[in-house]
This record gives C-alpha cells, structure tokens and sequence, in this order.
C-alpha cells in the first residue's frame, strides 16, 4: 500500500476482517480487528481495502488523541457487537474451589479457584462465539458447508450446558440443539 494511512482509518483485511489503526510510526501500523484482535504490520508490506477514514486525516498524525481512537474503536465494536460484557459468576460459588481428586491414592489432588474456572468456561464460549462469526462470514464456503459446520458449533454448546450451574443469569447459558 502506497498511501500514508491515518490514526482512526477503517480497513478490510484479506485475513483479518474489518478493523481500525490505533497507532503507527515510521515502518508499521497497529491495528485492532474485530475478530482478530490487535496486530502489527510492516508499512512496506500492509494490504488491505480502505473502508473510510477520519475526517480530519490531514491532522491526524498529530491531531488524534487517544481518546478519539478509543471512541471511534468503541464505536465499531458496538456496531459489530464485538464489545463482550462482563458474565456473572453465579454468587453461591463466589470463593469457591473446585478439587480435582485423582483415582490413584499416590497421587496429589489439584485446587481450583471456581472463578478462574469460569473465566476460563466464559473464554471457551467467547471464542466460540468468534468461531461462528468467522464461519458464517466466510465467502469461500458453500451455505452448505457452513450449515454442516455449525451444527458442530451447536453440538458443542450442547456438550458445554453442563457448567450453566456457574452462571448467574439464565440469558448467559450455553444452549445447544433443541428437539
């Protein structure tokens, strides 16, 4: 790309998606995808599809603030529904340990604090999440394709309901295929 891109221009990306410069310097851009989080490129070799940028690109080398960034990156996220909000762990579990005991005797028993378990149960089904949406967004497969995928998708929010007795809100459970 030969353009000197701005602080705050939208682009598409082959790979990535959509996503927003939140930095650059004299050899490479930062830029933060929705789905991909945030990735640095090489000036000399950035290639993507300019989406719009900011209406004051003259000025935005020296002009942006961060605080303009931040509210046009929240901006698109919130449009896409990109911006995950907090799940609740359920309060009965609230400093809680789950102990994973082995069968053999001879062997040491493994604590876990409940809420890092659970955080890391809220990051599997945000991952998923971010799954689906690059499933279904994908040109390359067939409606098919994408249809057989997903009910992969669905099976295994279904494998997943078991850990709903963590939440604290019935809207945030895992839900798989129903009859």
């Amino acid at each position: 790309m030969e353009k000197e891109l701005s602080i705050g221009t939208r682009i598409d990306h082959e790979k990535y998606g959509e996503g927003i410069i939140s930095e650059k310097d004299l050899s490479s851009y930062k830029v933060i995808f929705l789905r991909g989080g945030e990735i640095q490129f090489s000036k000399n070799r950035f290639e993507a599809d300019i989406l719009n940028e900011p209406e004051d690109a003259d000025n935005t080398s020296e002009g942006l603030s961060l605080r303009d960034v931040e509210r046009v990156l929240s901006d698109v996220l919130e449009r896409y529904g990109s911006i995950q909000r907090v799940i609740p762990l359920g309060s009965k579990w609230e400093g809680g340990k789950m102990i994973l005991k082995p069968g053999n005797e001879s062997l040491k028993s493994k604590e876990v604090t409940i809420e890092s378990f659970f955080h890391k149960i809220v990051m599997v089904r945000d991952r998923m999440r971010v799954l689906e949406q690059n499933l279904n967004s994908n040109k390359k497969l067939t409606d098919e394709e994408k249809v057989n995928l997903q009910q992969y998708i669905t099976r295994i929010y279904g494998s997943l309901t078991t850990f709903n007795v963590l939440f604290e809100d019935k809207e945030d459970y895992f839900t798989g295929q129903r009859s």
